[in-house]
């Protein structure tokens, strides 16, 4: 009896077992890259996490050069940000920097995790769907990491630039609590990368006959709508953030419905040869 075949016939409790080893390894997996961040203190915060409140912040340097290259001058060129950041609990700083190392160890091993969904699944799998399965691992972990970068490098910046230096008098400073920064970078980071999985989603959706190519387009002007209110939820107040979000989901949509497609086209080349 091979391993297919031996799983197949597990009790429920059984896979039960086996599912709590895939999330234990899992779990070991991102504390091992959470305790690599943590020891590298200085990298992680000061060239990667506070790396959006300097000028030379290569985000604010592309849309300055890209301003001076249309002709629009410094319009487009950001500023000093006109906020300090202050931390005002006597573990504030500690306990940041686990919740900081935790995000990054989930972000690093994000592919591990994955590779262990596809090895709980895998038993279930067909011979041509496992090969199909390995290039998902793939491609989620390069989507994921895509939409991670876009979030880091895009939304977030965006988002600190226009919520830091916004003011409601000249007469009111701004003084961030640490926590609210880190807060507002991690979930939008976080928030996007996990957005960008949308296509591995409908695949296995689709898969399991739960959405059709038909039904998404069908839905098509619904999930417009849909990526706008997401948007606003991820991002912060800001309209130019909100557009660039929206922007990718409804790419991500259309691009989904195309995974659509090809699901069921293998789905019915399989009946085909079955019959």
């Amino acid at each position: 009896m091979n391993e297919s075949q031996h799983q197949n016939e597990m009790s429920f409790m059984e896979h039960l077992e086996v599912l709590r080893w895939h999330i234990v390894r899992s779990v070991i997996a991102i504390l091992v890259f959470m305790v690599a961040a943590f020891s590298f203190k200085s990298l992680v915060f000061d060239h990667i996490i506070l790396a959006p409140t300097h000028n030379d912040f290569p985000t604010y340097q592309w849309f300055c050069k890209f301003s001076h290259l249309i002709g629009k001058g410094d319009s487009l060129c950001f500023g000093e940000l006109k906020f300090d950041l202050i931390n005002i609990n006597l573990s504030g700083q500690f306990t940041t920097h686990l919740l900081v190392s935790f995000v990054a160890g989930i972000i690093l091993a994000f592919p591990y995790v994955l590779f262990e969904i596809w090895r709980f699944v895998k038993p279930g799998l067909h011979q041509t769907e496992i090969r199909y399965a390995r290039a998902l691992i793939f491609s989620g972990s390069l989507l994921f990491f895509f939409g991670v970068l876009f979030g880091y490098f895009l939304i977030a910046p965006l988002s600190i630039q226009f919520l830091g230096n916004y003011t409601v008098s000249d007469a009111v400073a701004n003084q961030i609590s640490l926590n609210s920064y880190i807060s507002t970078l991690t979930t939008i980071v976080l928030a996007t990368g996990l957005v960008f999985q949308l296509p591995l989603l409908v695949y296995f959706l689709a898969k399991f006959g739960v959405v059709s190519s038909q039904m998404m387009r069908q839905y098509r002007k619904h999930a417009f709508v849909l990526s706008l209110v997401l948007a606003a939820v991820i991002t912060p107040p800001d309209v130019s953030s909100q557009i660039l979000m929206a922007f990718p989901l409804v790419i991500l949509y259309e691009f989904s419905i195309w995974v659509a497609k090809m699901v069921e086209k293998k789905e019915k080349s399989q009946e085909i040869k079955r019959i």
